[in-house]
């Protein structure tokens, strides 16, 4: 991720810090919860996709899909920032791991 794309994470957790009325850890958890709610979203618009609840019918498209992943990547992105001053460092560390891991791993799977 970018220098700018942190920086705007960090102006919306300065703007959610502002908006809360509830103790810091409390804050915390609920951000953190928070990231499975969105998940759920992605789930309800696949499910709506296809139109796999008999009574709703066919209620999102794939676009809708990839705005409601937007959204837990955002909601990602704030509760690791929320919980954790240097996020922009951890997660290019992890990510650095992660490609290690998989790109090492897949080589290896295709030298069999």
């Amino acid at each position: 991720m970018d220098a700018e794309t942190w920086a705007s994470i960090d102006k919306l957790v300065a703007w959610l810090d502002a908006k809360t009325t509830l103790a810091p850890e409390v804050e915390l958890l609920l951000r953190l919860l928070k990231v499975s709610g969105e998940a759920g979203e992605v789930a309800d618009a696949v499910d709506g996709v296809y139109g796999h609840n008999p009574r709703k019918g066919f209620t999102h498209t794939w676009e809708d899909v990839d705005r409601e992943l937007c959204d837990v990547i955002l909601t990602g992105m704030v509760a690791l920032r929320s919980r954790n001053a240097d996020a922009a460092k951890v997660f290019s560390g992890h990510l650095t791991k992660v490609l290690g891991r998989s790109l090492d791993s897949s080589a290896a799977w295709s030298a069999s």
